[in-house]
């Protein structure tokens, strides 16, 4: 009788996992990586959404319904950063996956960023670099992975405001192996270069301040950064910069205006398996609401516009499906 039930119940199908849409997930920074032999996209953020300092991910096949979250990443005792878990970026390298995620300290020393890995983009991540790949006497932030025409890696992240005031953006190049930084940093332009900028209070602190540089090469050769800092009425805002040379070190002109200005940024730009640019942000930038949007991107005369949502039709109800991802 046992058997016969136990065999009924292991023939029940096993629920999928509801999903969700990204109106239901709250989320900063995100960055989405399409992984094209398995055609899933992943989404990775600021936020704990099970509730243990880390990093969560989610999965999607469509970018409208996302199953998940699950644990990418989770620090023991032992490991440099302790507190923060901000900004994580995955980056296929060599045929694995590199998180350039952002962490405190515990106690003593300054907030950076450092490097973990993984053979899948589900990890487990594990730690890669020993500590922060940021100066280790520099408040910073917001590293990212670039690779240049020689085939250099080089790390772009942001030099804290609240450490210096006015906020930079910086290069500093990386070992093959992205285990360490290697030289001096270079400074690429610091947040007062652009005019729209207005000064941010945080406390009793104000200051001018660079978040999420993020490259992206056009077809033409030319060098372009997507950035964010705090314009007028104290929203958070996206604008560019280039690179006269082509090359990260420069020298950068930074716009004069911006490209979103409805309190949203940390940006970055992906391609759809169906070839579209997207440009991914959180918008809007106060808590709790915080959520990432997706738009389509027109690339044309050296510039970054944003057209429509990508997903305009998908407006906050919630989708059922019966089907989950691998």
């Amino acid at each position: 009788m046992w058997i016969f039930l136990m065999l009924i119940f292991a023939a029940e199908p096993v629920p999928a996992p509801a999903l969700e849409t990204l109106d239901e997930i709250r989320i900063r920074d995100p960055f989405v990586l399409p992984v094209k032999e398995t055609g899933v996209y992943y989404l990775y953020g600021t936020g704990w959404p099970l509730g243990e300092p880390g990093f969560d991910a989610y999965k999607s096949r469509d970018l409208k319904h996302w199953e998940g979250p699950f644990s990418v990443f989770r620090s023991d005792k032992d490991y440099w950063g302790q507190k923060d878990f901000w900004a994580p970026k995955v980056h296929p390298y060599k045929g694995r996956y590199y998180m350039f995620a952002t962490f405190s300290p515990k106690s003593d020393g300054y907030r950076g960023t450092a490097i973990l890995v993984a053979d899948s983009p589900e990890g487990p991540f594990l730690p890669h670099s020993e500590g922060p790949v940021t100066p280790p006497d520099w408040a910073a932030l917001d590293g990212t992975l670039f690779i240049d025409d020689e085939a250099q890696p080089w790390m772009v992240f942001c030099h804290e405001w609240e450490q210096i005031g006015d906020g930079a953006i910086c290069a500093i190049r990386l070992s093959e192996d992205l285990a360490r930084s290697e030289g001096a940093p270079a400074t690429l332009f610091h947040a007062s270069a652009a005019v729209w900028v207005n000064g941010a209070e945080f406390g009793n602190r104000k200051g001018l301040i660079t978040d999420g540089p993020w490259l992206h090469r056009n077809q033409d050769g030319s060098l372009l950064m997507l950035w964010s800092s705090f314009g007028k009425d104290r929203q958070y805002m996206t604008a560019i910069a280039r690179s006269a040379s082509g090359k990260i070190i420069g020298p950068w002109a930074v716009s004069s205006s911006t490209i979103f200005e409805k309190d949203g940024g940390h940006a970055m730009l992906f391609q759809s398996f169906e070839g579209t640019q997207v440009l991914s942000l959180h918008q809007p930038n106060g808590k709790p609401k915080e959520r990432a949007k997706f738009f389509t991107v027109d690339f044309s005369n050296n510039e970054i516009r944003l057209k429509a949502p990508l997903l305009s039709e998908i407006t906050g109800s919630r989708q059922k499906e019966t089907t989950s991802l691998p």
